[in-house]
């Protein structure tokens, strides 16, 4: 069934004209709770795949489904108002051709109600991505660090030498030319960041790449301190919460321990003349 339509401030093509005018601000979102939250400080959400490891405990994304990906793509539009929704194609819905492809982000589209779908990859996914747009359906492309190849290259920046960065100057201006809307430039070296930025026509949206980037994007989860024994290098924490979850945890445990909660204040008493 189709998800329904409602008024939106940001699609993609307001998210293509903030190139040059000012810099796009981006989170990842898997819940409706969370969502309400970010949305109305954010101008993009993605429905990241990293909601894998975030959300699952998987050590990768490789895991993840189209399935839980579209579930979690629900969530987030029913907590949505203005901001730009896009979600992650999972590994293995789109690579192995354009049709399955299409298929796969059609379903996407239509299950969820979101605003476009992103994928990983450069100048091999061209063709896909012309494929897709050209069939109406918008496209974020993914350069750099592609956590969905973590099993072919590791966890590590890229661009470091000239012919990791002559790869990664292509993949972008091929994902471009070939229609997406906005590239996601991961784990990226910034003056390689800050030259794709300046080279391509469409939005450059950074995580672990450069200031100069269109935008910026970090997991939620990271960005709010939530993990208290894992911080990457380009992660700011804008909060620490997880020693505050775990204080309440620990005061909620004592107080049912000691019987001081529920307190007469917390349960029902029957109404007077209830039979």
């Amino acid at each position: 069934m189709s998800a329904p339509t409602r008024p939106k401030r940001f699609g993609p093509a307001a998210i293509t004209a903030l190139k040059g005018q000012r810099p796009i601000v981006a989170l990842t979102a898997y819940t409706t709770p969370m969502t309400k939250l970010l949305d109305p400080h954010c101008d993009l959400l993605l429905v990241g795949d990293s909601l894998g490891m975030v959300l699952y405990g998987l050590e990768t994304t490789v895991g993840v489904t189209l399935e839980m990906m579209i579930a979690h793509g629900q969530a987030v539009m029913r907590g949505a108002a203005t901001a730009c929704v896009v979600v992650d194609m999972p590994f293995g819905s789109y690579q192995e051709s354009k049709e399955q492809a299409f298929r796969n982000a059609a379903r996407i589209l239509k299950e969820t109600g979101a605003d476009a779908v992103k994928l990983e990859g450069g100048a091999e996914m061209a063709e896909t991505v012309s494929f897709l747009v050209t069939r109406g359906v918008p496209v974020c492309g993914h350069v750099g660090l592609m956590p969905q190849q973590v099993n072919a290259t590791g966890y590590r920046s890229q661009g470091h030498t000239e012919g990791e960065a002559a790869k990664i100057r292509r993949d972008a201006e091929a994902i471009g030319k070939a229609g997406a809307f906005a590239v996601v430039v991961e784990g990226t070296v910034e003056p390689l960041a800050r030259e794709i930025t300046a080279s391509i026509a469409v939005p450059t949206i950074g995580i672990g790449a450069s200031p100069a980037c269109d935008g910026q994007i970090l997991v939620s989860d990271d960005m709010l301190g939530l993990f208290s024994d894992f911080r990457p290098r380009f992660v700011k924490r804008f909060a620490d919460l997880a020693p505050l979850i775990a204080q309440a945890a620990e005061a909620y445990a004592e107080e049912v321990r000691s019987r001081t909660f529920p307190g007469p204040e917390h349960t029902f008493r029957r109404r007077p003349g209830a039979d």
